[in-house]
């Protein structure tokens, strides 16, 4: 017959020693305890961080023990859910062994993992945000490129324009000439020039 607290005692002295700054006893009946585990540093020295909590059921290790996140840091919602469900599935596996070392090393290396898919995270926004500016300088520099369509567009805005500075240029030619007289006019008004005074001279 399994002797369920002594294994237990003799995971719990095995955890001290493994976890000896991040492994607290909560209460002795039953047994709960946290585990803080943290990933490890990633390219920015940044790390996630979670503290589980487990409480051993009475037959336990032929029961899971029961787990919960009590706290986390730099953690999404989704990495969380996947923490649990990572539990859930290594709890099932090692049913009927003291599990709890494979637990929390499972859960860190997912901490791991997830502090490398802030890295690649990163880097991909990084990389998005040159993207965007490459094109803003492309676009600075090149203009718009020129379709048959646009070019229409343009050259009949150009001819447009032409059309309004000719039609300009017209109207103040007429508004000039109706000021300039012509010779007619210059002689009917200069009566120096009236031909009644001009004496012919006979041979």
């Amino acid at each position: 017959m399994t002797d369920y607290s002594e294994e237990q005692r003799n995971e719990l002295e095995a955890l001290q020693s493994i976890y000896p700054d991040s492994f607290t006893v909560l209460s002795e009946k039953p047994t709960t305890f946290t585990i803080t585990v943290t990933s490890e540093a990633g390219e920015n020295d940044e790390t996630v961080q979670t503290t589980l909590k487990f409480t051993y059921r009475e037959k336990y290790p032929d029961e899971t023990p029961l787990y919960e996140i009590v706290s986390q840091e730099n953690l999404e919602d989704n990495d969380v859910t996947a923490i649990i469900k990572l539990l859930e599935q290594q709890a099932e596996e090692n049913l009927g062994m003291v599990m709890i070392f494979t637990l929390v090393s499972a859960v860190q290396e997912k901490l791991n993992e997830i502090v490398d898919q802030i890295k690649t995270r990163r880097e991909e926004e990084k990389k998005q945000k040159e993207r965007e500016a490459e094109e803003e300088e492309k676009q600075r520099f090149h203009g718009t490129p020129v379709t048959i369509e646009n070019f229409l567009n343009w050259k009949a805005k150009f001819d447009a324009e032409l059309l309004e500075i000719k039609r300009k240029k017209m109207k103040e030619e007429e508004q000039a000439g109706k000021n300039k007289l012509s010779g007619k006019q210059l002689f009917e008004m200069d009566h120096n020039l009236d031909t009644s005074d001009i004496q012919f001279l006979e041979e």
